[in-house]
């Protein structure tokens, strides 16, 4: 166990520079991406079952454990989104490469302003139901 936490350890503090963090990041934001659609196809699939069924599991989405995981599903998307302009202009304009950690660095605020009010209003309602 112990050489699997060194391993684990060594693996997201590799280079450990903005490029890193900004791959890693990509990746977990496009799996949770990924893992919500997954979730969607099968609620959507629930319709064909009844309507009872399916409001069975839509009552899930409304507790605030699901609000909290919609929370890091927004983050994902936003970031995933911003990171990969990130990307497209460096691919479309190489010179930019050495801008990267400026344009990361930029685009996490990006991230973060868009972020912060919209985990605002979604956190809102578990603390303020209407």
């Amino acid at each position: 166990m112990a050489a699997l936490i060194k391993s684990f350890w060594r693996g997201i503090t590799y280079r450990g520079s903005d490029g890193h963090w900004a791959w890693m990041m990509h990746r977990v934001g496009g799996l949770g991406i990924l893992l919500f659609l997954v979730l969607h196809v099968f609620d959507i699939y629930l319709m064909n079952l009844g309507e009872e069924t399916f409001s069975k599991f839509l009552f899930l989405y409304s507790g605030p454990p699901f609000k909290v995981m919609e929370v890091f599903l927004i983050f994902g998307v936003i970031y995933h989104a911003i990171n990969g302009l990130r990307i497209i202009i460096v691919d479309f304009w190489p010179s930019s490469t050495k801008y990267q950690r400026l344009m990361y660095r930029i685009a996490l605020v990006i991230v973060l302003l868009i972020f912060v009010p919209t985990a605002i209003i979604t956190l809102s309602t578990i603390f303020n139901p209407a």
